[in-house]
């Protein structure tokens, strides 16, 4: 939840369906409301077009095809996101190294630090080139 108390709706993107499950309980545990789930990039894609959401947790690797194009479409409608992996700062493209890096495996504090983080700054911002 936000200062104001207002849920922030979060976008997950994770291909390991456990991990995803445990995700979705660490929002709601948190107050927040996870707005939409996917596991594979065609559908991850479609998520970002079409989704309002407030910030968005993102796995690189979608069983083995990088999320990036994810990323792109997040960033240009300046939705605000957190890379989460298993490969540390060393799997993250050099163009988003700006953006906050969750390491696999996190928990809830580590994720709400990292949802505030990214909320309260410009950091990964929509002006990336591309």
């Amino acid at each position: 939840m936000n200062a104001d108390g207002q849920k922030r709706r979060v976008l997950v993107i994770e291909d390991e369906a456990l991990v995803a499950m445990l995700i979705e309980d660490m929002i709601l545990d948190s107050g927040d409301e996870m707005v939409g789930s996917a596991s594979r990039l065609s559908d991850a894609l479609v998520l970002a077009r079409e989704t309002q959401a407030d910030v968005a947790l993102l796995d690189i690797n979608l069983g083995g095809v990088l999320a990036y194009p994810v990323a792109d479409v997040l960033h240009q409608r300046g939705v605000p996101i957190v890379f989460t992996t298993g490969y540390g700062s060393a799997g993250v493209s050099e163009r988003f190294r700006d953006c906050p890096i969750l390491d696999k495996p996190f928990d809830q504090p580590s994720l709400e630090k990292a949802i505030h983080t990214i909320l309260s700054s410009n950091a990964c911002s929509s002006d990336l080139a591309a």
